[in-house]
């Protein structure tokens, strides 16, 4: 069967798209590149052909640079051939700068046009570390029927927390448009606002952020409806073992208003879906039903518990999770032994799916990064990449969530796989990842061994470009997409 007829949605897309070519621009740290806006009409002098032909802002990439410790921009601009460049990358001015031998920027979450990046140091905190809030300059203007993005402003820092109080944040989250920084040695977590900003007005970290206590070590959060969060102690054993707290948001102080004790420790991840709250300690998954008002007491919590097997005479566990509608997703095993899993968390006792994936010995799968592109079809894309010591070809495997289109996932199948750049894993850094424009058309991914960003189509799923950028990039999130003149 052809590839056309196995995936309609790929020939609805070939039909309204036309074909890629390869283009890219040069990498530095100099000024940033000018600012540029998209608009819906062209003077009536210049040619149609030249309309067209005329390079336009796609999207507007953001990228933590491991080698340097900076976060760096730039825009992505397309032409009438479909040709893809980059323009210069350049440091987001007003960023902390940062010790690059003492101090790392971490995980970084988007909400609207604001970007929430993790600093943490080398001492537990006492160094610096914090968070800093960046407004992208990319805005949306929405007409109704029909919208526009404007790339007019360059990058800004509205607001930063970067000093020996702020507990060593490892992880940041986004729930609901707020963003949460995991405070990791304060016991609790950090939760910025940047829907509460009057445009053009100032921003001081405390009029936009709030401490909640909850958790410590290692903070792995879960936040429900912007109302209670349940935060995790990652301890193996002792006293802590299992420990996870709840937390009314809204609580003046707020502060853990019971705590749960799950059969396991080692808890490495938690995500809210369908009214349940799901945990990864060391055995499987656990999940509760959430508490809104955190009213419970906890003995009477019901915890049930999700087994994936065991590998090795040791039980199957996951480290993070994504969600895609009713669905949590993850990966679970290493080496040959990996698997894509998912759970149906609307029905009243979730189960789990696994899928193989084609992970080579010494390979590691990474958390899956999910995208539905323009004509409905869910997928997700996973890197295998390896410590540094190994030489393995890295991977993006690419899975099919929904192959017949009718919203059961149930049914996932793998699509493909594509031999990527390489990774420069160094701990928890190091690693691919993955962001997409707004409307899906593209995924921007990072290959931090060789210092490139590569544009792939979500109509081939082929690489259309890939970028020398320089350092070694690795989180990344995009802004804005392609605008559509009236």
């Amino acid at each position: 069967m052809s590839r056309m007829k196995k995936f309609p949605w790929l020939l609805a897309m070939l039909t309204g798209f036309g074909p890629f070519s390869l283009g890219c621009g040069s990498a530095s740290n100099a000024a940033p590149p000018p600012a540029v806006e998209t608009t819906s009409s062209t003077p009536t002098t210049t040619p149609a052909a030249q309309r067209t032909a005329r390079p336009r802002p796609l999207t507007r990439l953001f990228f933590e640079d491991h080698a340097t410790q900076q976060l760096r921009w730039a825009t992505v601009l397309i032409d009438g051939d479909k040709t893809l460049t980059l323009e210069s990358p350049a440091a987001v001015p007003g960023v902390p700068p940062l010790d690059a031998e003492r101090q790392k920027l971490v995980q970084m979450r988007q909400t609207d046009r604001y970007i929430v990046l993790g600093i943490r140091d080398d001492d537990g905190g006492q160094f610096a570390s914090g968070w800093t809030l960046v407004d992208s300059g990319v805005s949306y203007r929405d007409h109704g029927d029909h919208g526009h993005w404007s790339f007019r402003d360059a990058p800004s820092v509205l607001a930063s927390q970067v000093d020996a109080q702020q507990g060593n944040p490892a992880h940041v989250y986004e729930y609901d448009g707020r963003v949460y920084v995991a405070n990791d040695q304060k016991g609790g977590y950090t939760r910025i606002d940047p829907l509460s900003l009057e445009p053009g007005q100032p921003v001081s970290p405390a009029g936009v952020s709030k401490f909640i206590e909850g958790g410590g070590n290692h903070i792995t959060l879960a936040v429900v409806d912007d109302k209670v969060g349940y935060s995790c102690w990652i301890d193996g054993g002792g006293p802590r073992k299992g420990q996870v707290d709840v937390t009314l948001l809204s609580a003046d102080p707020p502060k853990p208003a019971y705590s749960l004790a799950l059969p396991t420790g080692g808890i490495h991840g938690a995500i809210a879906n369908s009214g349940k709250v799901f945990f990864a300690p060391s055995d499987g998954i656990c999940w509760v039903e959430a508490d809104l008002t955190a009213s419970q007491k906890p003995e009477d919590v019901t915890i049930r518990h999700i087994s994936l097997g065991s590998a090795d005479g040791k039980p199957r566990r996951t480290g993070a999770f994504v969600s895609h509608g009713r669905y949590v997703i993850f990966v679970t095993g290493k080496g040959a032994d990996t698997h894509l899993a998912i759970v149906d968390a609307a029905v009243d006792e979730p189960s789990v799916k696994l899928v193989p994936l084609s992970v080579k010995d010494g390979g590691k799968a990474v958390t899956p990064a999910i995208a539905t592109t323009p004509q409905g079809a869910p997928l997700a894309f996973v890197f295998h990449d390896h410590d540094a010591d190994l030489d393995i070809q890295d991977q993006l495997e690419i899975v099919e969530l929904d192959p017949n289109g009718d919203g059961d996932c149930r049914d996932l199948r793998v699509l493909k796989s594509l031999a990527i750049g390489p990774s420069a894993v160094e701990g928890h850094n190091g690693h691919h990842a993955i962001t997409f424009d707004a409307d899906r058309r593209f995924g921007f991914f990072t290959n931090p061994g060789d210092g490139t960003i590569t544009a792939l189509s979500l109509l081939t799923l082929e690489p259309a470009a890939t970028f020398p950028v320089g350092g070694k990039p690795t989180a990344i999130i995009a802004r804005g997409s392609r605008d559509i003149p009236d």
